[in-house]
């Protein structure tokens, strides 16, 4: 069975300047199966500087890896306690869109839908675990259950939030090329992920105990200098730098639709 798929160029800009980083070692992950190879070849793409695996799992590769989920992925997870992290996030967002329909990528434990529909949005979720989205469908929510580029929604969304997504996504320009058009003009974007421009990414690296080398499910390491380069790419404006309070390492990024 083919595990992953491996890229030929740089997912990014295309160029085929590529070669071997860092080495990551999944197999202490918390949903690695003993079928996934365990070896991560991390890429340095000469061209843009972006860094990225050499390969995305394959359809029965993510059947393996998608058999287990994270408690803090699951719907409901400690409801009350991160009702106040998604509050904050929904705050920074405010200031740019106050109203219409936001739409959650990877909803994970359902957490930013929740709060998201409590200060007053229309909220629609999309997750490619099917239980997360029978759950969100029984308590009153629309949720999808596949890739978010082949959804119609029926009307413009006025917020996109990926929080930690876009680095588990094969060809993250594909996507948000494709969340643009989905998007109402002035549309908000917000974005978290790691951010391997800062001193404790580069100390952990160096002392071998970077947690994100042998994350099993990223695709990605993204720089601020880069995301923020491929948002300008795919039509958006990033207005807004901050520090994530979710994971460790991370940067949340607000940008707007063009």
């Amino acid at each position: 069975m083919e595990m992953r798929i491996l890229y030929d160029c740089c997912p990014l800009c295309s160029s085929s300047e590529i070669i071997k980083s860092l080495l990551g070692d999944c197999s202490k992950h918390r949903l690695y199966n003993k079928a996934v190879p365990s070896e991560m070849q991390w890429m340095d793409c000469n061209e843009c500087e972006h860094q990225f695996v050499n390969g995305y799992f394959s359809d029965e590769a993510l059947g393996i890896v998608f058999q287990k989920t994270h408690d803090n992925q699951k719907v409901g997870f400690q409801i009350e306690k991160q009702r106040e992290v998604s509050a904050k996030i929904i705050e920074k967002v405010l200031p740019y869109k106050s109203s219409g329909t936001w739409l959650d990528i990877g909803f994970g434990n359902g957490s930013i839908l929740f709060t998201a529909d409590e200060f007053g949005f229309d909220a629609i979720g999309v997750d490619l675990r099917k239980d997360n989205v029978d759950v969100m469908k029984q308590l009153g929510f629309e949720a999808h259950c596949q890739l978010v580029e082949n959804i119609d929604f029926k009307r413009d969304i006025s917020v996109v939030s990926m929080m930690d997504v876009l680095e588990h996504i094969p060809y993250p320009k594909e996507v948000l090329n494709a969340l643009h058009s989905k998007m109402e003009k002035g549309g908000c974007l917000m974005i978290s992920m790691p951010n391997t421009e800062n001193l404790i990414w580069k100390l952990t690296t160096e002392q071998n105990v970077n947690p994100y080398l042998g994350e099993l499910e990223h695709y990605h390491n993204f720089s601020r200098t880069r995301l923020f380069s491929l948002l300008e790419e795919c039509g958006f404006d990033a207005v807004k730098y901050g520090i994530s309070e979710r994971y460790r390492i991370c940067m949340e990024v607000v940008a707007l639709r063009k």
